[in-house]
């Protein structure tokens, strides 16, 4: 039996700055990671686990796509049947018990669709955010009064109460710039975001000067896309690219649509994404020369 085959060839780096903050959903996308790298290295197909195991394939699908995690009981026979003791076998139990542990937006599933507590349970334990806007201000920037007024007009109908919660969720993702190893934050929007008046010009305002604030607090970098731009890399809509400071973890593309979130984690696709926002990057104004725009939107606000 080997030690723990489902390292061979491959070393877990940590970044120079230490662990991060801890989200379940990255440990759960970590485990499922790992415990499919395990099978692979025996060289057991999922019919095969499936049978020896006496469970059905779409257990073993289900964990290995991390649609569920494995109970205790489950993931000691995975083990067992890979060969996994020692450190090793200790790590990844340990690993599926930080997985399970229930993040803050669990209180919040009577309004949260499944596919938005896997974002925000990834944009917790991110490292970088990269998020490109071509209508509006990024939810983790926005104003209280900014993100009440966009949840009520947005593509949904939803009850006074729902509204409240969807912004109570909006501003407790917000804590996550707060922490102590807070994510670095790279924003790009179009310049319609500066002017289009969401709530009233007053709302505006206060949400010009947040934003103009966030960017003095370190971490955040804003850039504007001016209308003479013209056409630009990000026509095609709005995205995040949220990067994972241990290479275990792999970078993830988040696309929302009124069909359904999108999460591309292809190679290809992180190289596709990464190279229009590093366009949008090239294309917008500057930093500076961005803030120079805030602030004059902000004055000349009706």
């Amino acid at each position: 039996m080997l030690a723990d085959p489902c390292n061979r060839g491959a070393t877990l780096l940590r970044s120079p700055s230490g662990v991060r903050h801890q989200s379940p959903t990255v440990r759960a996308r970590r485990l499922a990671l790992e415990l499919t790298n395990c099978r692979n290295t025996t060289g057991l197909t999922r019919e095969e686990v499936a049978s020896r195991l006496e469970w059905s394939t779409s257990t073993i699908f289900r964990i290995e796509t991390g649609r569920s995690l494995p109970q205790p009981r489950s993931m000691r026979e995975l083990l067992d049947l890979y060969g996994i003791v020692g450190s090793e076998r200790e790590r990844l139990i340990q690993l599926a018990r930080e997985a399970r542990q229930p993040g803050w937006w669990r209180s919040y599933r009577d309004v949260l669709p499944n596919p938005y507590e896997v974002y925000i349970g990834l944009e917790t334990g991110a490292a970088s955010i990269y998020n490109f806007e071509s209508v509006a201000i990024p939810g983790l920037l926005q104003t209280p009064e900014y993100a009440r007024a966009m949840i009520k007009g947005g593509a949904q109908e939803l009850s006074h109460d729902e509204i409240e919660r969807f912004t109570e969720v909006r501003l407790t993702r917000q804590l996550i710039l707060s922490r102590q190893d807070r994510p670095r934050l790279w924003v790009v929007i179009d310049e319609a975001a500066v002017h289009r008046v969401i709530g009233s010009p007053a709302i505006m305002r206060g949400q010009l000067h947040h934003l103009l604030a966030a960017t003095e607090a370190g971490k955040t970098t804003m850039q504007v896309i001016p209308f003479t731009a013209g056409a630009h890399a990000g026509t095609s809509g709005s995205f995040v690219i949220l990067e994972f400071s241990d290479l275990a973890d792999p970078h993830v593309v988040y696309v929302e649509t009124l069909a359904g979130d999108l999460y591309l984690e292809e190679r290809s696709d992180i190289t596709d994404y990464t190279i229009a926002f590093e366009r949008l990057r090239a294309t917008a104004l500057s930093p500076g020369d961005s803030i120079d725009l805030l602030k004059n939107a902000a004055d000349n606000m009706a």
